[in-house]
């Protein structure tokens, strides 16, 4: 096994606790776990009724949880388990998140930080616990440290023409909180990256639908751009935007690589709403790991757009908002409801 232990003392330790009704994943997740010294077993449960008692009594950083078990399966289990973690993040572990499920989708909407294929029985190879190692070092740290608050934007003061949302690990989640709160008198189009493989757009645009409670598709190459619709990046190009000679705007794919190496990437799409909507652009930007996004928010600030990014903590991961806010761009640090309340008062609707 290759993976270094860190050198993070025992009173600092991450606390993992395992769900799993197979003894055999539950004694090899174990063994990945207990090899960094970053990280220390707490318990490792077959069912989620012995998990949410565990809960109720102790607290842990990380859960890694299956969604096929016995009883009450994990996608049931997963809205009181994240309740009765008290800020714990839930990794979720299971054959069942193959690329493309639908109910990995909807772990993810319902407030799962991540998910991650479990090999079969007996194939827990070593690269597997790298992969789960990378995840849970990610998910325990949460990203970058907090800069001084910002006051958030007059609404009074908020005006746009068009949104764009930019989102990764956590995203799909914080994403739901703030479209629910749009009232239908935001008509302005709304444009989304979402770090996500190119199987799961679909199901991501369904997600997204139920929570914009309005029209949402996977973005084509030169379709008109409509109000009170919703563009989905597709996992194989960037979602970018062009306006016509005779003043037509049209979403534009792309698959120029990008600086973050992100395809679909935040930046190009920040880059050209700006480039088209200049200072009536409202960029929002979610929880996710890395700095994609920075530096289209650069160019959203120059061209006079307003920049939101979510607090720290609300998110997951506070990597992607937490750039753009510790280079002094963003307008607002709130939560994915407060956002939400926020553009719902600009239009002088109460969420």
């Amino acid at each position: 096994m290759s993976l270094a232990p860190s050198t993070r003392s025992r009173e600092t330790r991450a606390r993992v606790l395992i769900v799993d009704d197979s003894a055999v994943a539950r004694a090899a997740l174990s063994r990945f776990v207990a090899v960094d010294t970053a990280f220390e077993v707490a318990a490792a449960v077959p069912d989620a009724s012995r998990a949410l008692d565990f809960l109720s009594r102790e607290q842990v950083d990380v859960i890694l949880l299956d969604l096929e078990m016995p009883r009450t399966s994990g996608i049931e289990a997963l809205p009181e388990l994240i309740a009765a973690g008290r800020g714990a993040r839930v990794l979720v572990v299971s054959s069942a998140a193959a690329e493309g499920a639908a109910v990995t989708m909807r772990a993810l909407a319902l407030g799962a930080a991540d998910t991650l294929v479990k090999p079969a029985a007996g194939a827990f190879a070593s690269r597997f616990g790298e992969v789960l190692m990378q995840r849970l070092t990610v998910l325990a740290s949460g990203g970058r440290a907090a800069p001084a608050s910002r006051s958030p934007l007059p609404s009074a003061g908020l005006t746009f023409d068009a949104i764009a949302i930019g989102a990764s690990t956590g995203g799909i989640h914080a994403l739901a909180s703030l479209l629910q709160v749009l009232p239908a008198a935001v008509r302005q189009p709304i444009f989304i990256t979402q770090h996500l493989p190119p199987s799961f757009s679909p199901f991501f645009a369904e997600q997204v639908a139920l929570s914009a409670r309005r029209r949402c598709e996977v973005a084509a190459d030169r379709a008109t751009v409509r109000e009170n619709q919703v563009y989905i990046a597709p996992g194989t190009a960037h979602l970018t935007v062009q306006r016509l000679s005779h003043g037509e705007i049209v979403t534009r794919l792309s698959q120029t690589p990008s600086a973050t190496g992100n395809l679909p990437s935040v930046d190009p799409m920040f880059a050209s709403l700006a480039d088209v909507y200049g200072d009536r652009l409202l960029a929002i930007t979610l929880s996710g790991m890395g700095r994609d996004g920075l530096d289209g928010a650069r160019a959203v600030h120059a061209a006079g757009g307003a920049l939101l990014v979510q607090d720290q903590a609300s998110s997951v991961v506070w990597g992607m908002p937490g750039a753009i806010a510790g280079a002094g761009l963003a307008r607002a640090i709130l939560s994915p409801h407060a956002i939400g309340a926020l553009i719902a008062a600009s239009v002088g609707v109460t969420a």
